[in-house]
């Protein structure tokens, strides 16, 4: 049997595909004789652009119109074109969407032309192969651009067998998809691990399959629906991915330049917080909310076999949630293991200074902590588990610890009201210094959250999203059960306080950058420098009470929990002058109040912050000038962009080119090296890794395993 695993646009250029890398492992296990080939169509689509627009529509082109713009529907509209076979399909609804909402749609438009000729390849590639199955798997938007290459493989071999699976397919949104698309043959709707080889069985045997749970499959011209099962996929049989085709197409693919590659891990599967209390607008585990987590230490194990094998040590875990256990069985080894890795985790917010100052040693650089809000009673409404005085804690540690931190503030909730907002937007200038918002965002509506499956929530009506629109061309009826996002009634904030509280976030973006607000002990003083943006530079003082007062607030407390620590420690402070210095501090802008719980806002720790995109020297190109090498087993790898608009991204690996380099980070007579040492300098130097001067040698990039704050790269 040869099978072939395909994704399409819009997968992330810089990331491999985690469900090929898992399938390809799976069928592999399943059917040890077959044959299995990847086709990794969101790298074929940057280059068939690069080529035939001459290099005009370059990669960073794909992430605008595939990732930046994914609430708008651009990347499906660019291939319905050839779904429906007309190029100018939708186009005018796209137009009057994107005039109505001041979406620019320009790079979308570009792209289309190019969309017809690329399934054309697409489809030739992919059929040279023979493959019996071809295998699809769809989230966000590669629903359109993997149909219309279905069509086409149908079209051109109608014995094909077509299947369909990922998050796009779950539940009802895949018999949906099955029963409107009739050249796809089946659609696994959950997870793939055990229903997938078993099709595979069924496919091999000729037999029809009934016993395959979830499973969408036409009997004769009847699109059934198999019943899905409540059984999750265990730990122990979910595989370890393989890279190794992504690998070999991406060494030889023109777009690797562009890109800074990555590679992804999965230690969980579904969140531990929404099986006690789903966050009422979430809807990102579909119908497998049970958490599940792989023990740290064969997570370890994965993560050393694909660094090792890559050469990769930028690392994306894609767990909705981190497992609390891996604060003691998997970071640790990662902190020890010495390489300078970069890694990204989900996280819930009310971690512990202790657990980020490990992230932080461990090599995380960016979380996404889910902070939502900073609202108390907000945070309720969401069901969030956490409060606003939380959350603005772990700002602060962010700063402390050198973490990015991407959050989203989210608004729109039934329920809420101005007055919930006023109090938070009125002390959003006193928080500059802290890592701000993505925006001010009003929530949507997504299928399988709370707010969808209860309209008693809320939002009773609903209709698929405007956007799809001018994505499919089917009656609202079927795009009610296709698609994942839904307009509805707005809800909550409206009106004057919805426009104060976006321009309260834009303000704190735009005055982030150059605002500092740093303790520092001074014997058993304590200094607070402000330098915020919008606030007069100042050093304040605080010697005795007041100054352990400031400390025992970084944990935040009420001001009689407060007054009783301070009686605890031998402080003689009458209520009054506490509450008096208490109004003072939040005059200064030194504390953040959450109802009657009060949070110190000073960090510590003062992280390298550059604004994004001026990492370097040149206006015209801001990474130029870098140079800076990263260690990870047995390799170095090397980052050079010294040259105005290059990137040279090299791997030492051979042992006699590692010695020296490494001896050479010392100045070192070029007589104390022996004939193999010459040979590596030589080698060295004519990739200007290392200089030799007045018969001295040096290895010119430095090492660097801290990064500035923000660091998106990851």
């Amino acid at each position: 049997m040869r099978v072939h695993l395909v994704t399409m646009p819009w997968h992330p250029l810089d990331l491999p595909s985690l469900q090929l890398g898992l399938l390809n492992r799976l069928v592999r296990r399943a059917r040890p004789d077959a044959e299995v080939t990847e086709f990794h169509g969101s790298l074929r689509w940057a280059e068939y652009l690069l080529e035939h627009s001459g290099g005009r529509l370059r990669p960073g082109d794909c992430v605008a119109v595939g990732s930046d713009a994914i609430f708008h529907g651009l990347g499906d509209w660019v291939f319905s074109g050839v779904l429906y076979d007309d190029p100018g399909w939708g186009l005018d609804r796209l137009r009057d969407y994107a005039a109505r909402r001041d979406v620019p749609v320009g790079t979308a438009v570009d792209m289309r032309p190019y969309a017809a000729g690329f399934i054309d390849l697409c489809a030739s590639v992919i059929l040279a192969d023979e493959p019996d199955v071809v295998g699809f798997t769809s989230t966000f938007m590669q629903n359109v651009a993997s149909l219309a290459l279905a069509r086409e493989l149908k079209h051109r071999r109608p014995g094909l067998t077509v299947v369909f699976g990922g998050s796009n397919c779950d539940g009802p949104m895949g018999h949906a998809l099955h029963r409107n698309h009739p050249f796809v043959d089946h659609v696994v709707r959950g997870e793939a691990e055990y229903a997938f080889p078993a099709l595979l069985g069924h496919l091999a045997g000729g037999t029809a399959p009934v016993d395959v749970p979830g499973l969408c499959w036409w009997d004769g011209a009847v699109s059934r629906a198999n019943t899905e099962t409540r059984r999750t996929v265990a730990p122990a049989d979910i595989p370890s991915p393989d890279y190794d085709q992504w690998q070999t197409a991406l060494d030889v693919s023109p777009v690797r330049e562009f890109i800074h590659p990555k590679l992804v891990v999965e230690g969980a599967r579904g969140c531990w917080w929404g099986e006690k209390h789903h966050c009422t607008f979430c809807g990102l585990n579909g119908s497998a909310m049970a958490f599940r987590a792989k023990p740290g230490e064969r997570l370890w194990a994965e993560l050393d076999r694909l660094v090792r094998r890559h050469r990769i040590l930028d690392v994306v875990t894609v767990d909705n949630i981190i497992d609390m256990a891996y604060f003691r069985d998997f970071l640790p080894r990662v902190a020890g293991s010495g390489w300078d890795l970069r890694l990204h985790y989900e996280v819930k917010s009310n971690l512990t200074p202790g657990q980020l100052r490990l992230l932080g040693e461990s090599g995380t650089v960016h979380i996404q902590p889910g902070i939502e809000s900073l609202g108390s009673r907000v945070l309720d409404l969401m069901d969030k588990g956490v409060t606003g005085a939380r959350n603005v804690r772990t700002l602060r540690e962010c700063e402390n610890h050198a973490l990015t931190c991407s959050w989203n503030l989210l608004y729109g909730f039934p329920g809420e009201t101005a007055d919930d907002y006023a109090p938070v937007v009125e002390q959003l200038p006193a928080l500059v210094h802290l890592q701000p918002p993505s925006g001010a965002h009003r929530i949507q509506l997504e299928r399988f959250s709370p707010h969808f499956t209860d309209p008693a929530l809320g939002f009773a009506k609903r209709r698929p999203a405007e956007m799809y629109q001018h994505v499919y061309d089917l009656p609202e009826g079927e795009l009610a059960d296709l698609v994942y996002l839904f307009d509805t009634d707005d809800a909550g904030l409206a009106g004057p306080a919805e426009h104060r509280l976006g321009e309260a976030v834009a303000a704190w973006r735009a005055g982030h950058a150059d605002s500092r607000l740093l303790f520092e002990a001074d014997g058993a003083d304590l200094l607070v420098h402000d330098r915020r943006h919008g606030w007069p530079p100042a050093t304040h003082r605080f010697t005795g009470w007041r100054a352990e007062a400031l400390r025992r607030l970084e944990d935040g407390r009420t001001v009689p929990a407060l007054h009783r620590l301070l009686t605890g420690d031998g402080h003689d402070v009458p209520s009054d002058a506490l509450d008096r210095w208490i109004r003072h501090a939040l005059t200064l802008g030194l504390l953040f109040r959450d109802g009657g719980t009060h949070v110190a806002l000073p960090t510590w720790g003062e992280p390298v912050r550059l604004p994004e995109g001026t990492a370097g020297t040149t206006p015209q190109d801001p990474a130029h000038g870098i140079l800076y090498h990263r260690r990870g087993p047995g390799f170095v790898s090397v980052i050079d962009r010294r040259e105005p608009g290059t990137t040279v991204r090299l791997t030492l690996d051979h042992p006699d080119l590692l010695a020296t380099f490494d001896l050479l980070s010392t100045p070192t007579p070029l007589t104390a090296l022996d004939p193999v040492q010459r040979r590596a300098v030589d080698l060295l130097t004519a990739e200007r890794l290392v200089r030799v001067d007045d018969g001295l040698a040096t290895t010119l990039p430095p090492r660097i395993d801290r990064w500035p704050v923000p660091c998106t790269a990851i």
